[in-house]
């Protein structure tokens, strides 16, 4: 039976992990890291706020063997749930039937979150475990995006044991398109007020001339 971890970072930084640190140099930061607290393990409003604003998300699971798989999950803003401090749920909508995730989660509760704003440039990981929850039609309506065209199938909880927000570094500028297409038809609309108060003036000018 395996002891504990002694930081919240440890449910990542093995002593495998933290050898190779120690051999390219980065133990010391990351030990300094450590004695001040290491990863949260409570969701904080901040975080709260992060994770219900996005419409992408990355679940890890890996099954008894090991092998690691990803699944992508997406929705409308707020199809992300935070429960309490400690759970995210969402509703698993219907897709193609594979059901990877839900037998890695069979045999392995282990599992990993990853969100990433390309417009802020943010990142967030999030170690624990999940589970499935079928027939709990009360919990599913609860979950369910208003107005949302499709079938849900299932629910998915993840218990957050640590968790930890990268630097923006490498992470390209990109926003969605709804968003682009807002500035560019308030551009445009700028452009015709623009271009009628132009006209209006010239208007003026030339009734002035005369």
């Amino acid at each position: 039976m395996s002891s504990a971890p002694v930081f919240s970072s440890d449910v990542a930084f093995t002593p495998t992990v933290k050898s190779i640190q120690t051999r390219k140099g980065s133990r010391d930061g990351y030990a300094g890291m450590e004695q001040r607290g290491a990863w949260r393990t409570g969701i904080t409003p901040d975080l709260a706020q992060f994770i219900q604003s996005q419409i992408s998300v990355f679940l890890a699971t890996a099954n008894s063997e090991g092998q690691p798989y990803i699944q992508h999950r997406g929705g409308p803003a707020g199809f992300l749930h935070v429960l309490d401090e400690r759970t995210i749920a969402f509703a698993d909508f219907a897709g193609n039937r594979q059901y990877i995730t839900q037998g890695n989660l069979a045999d392995n509760a282990k599992a990993y979150l990853f969100l990433i704003d390309y417009r802020t440039r943010q990142r967030v990981k999030l170690w624990g475990k999940a589970r499935v929850v079928e027939g709990d039609a009360g919990l599913m309506a609860k979950l369910m995006p208003e107005n949302y065209r499709a079938r849900p199938e299932q629910v998915i909880l993840f218990e957050v044991a640590a968790w930890d927000m990268n630097c923006p570094q490498h992470i390209p500028l990109r926003s969605e398109a709804a968003e682009v297409e807002a500035i560019v038809a308030e551009r445009d609309e700028r452009i015709k007020t623009l271009e009628a108060e132009l006209t209006r003036l010239r208007n003026i000018g030339a009734g002035d001339s005369g």
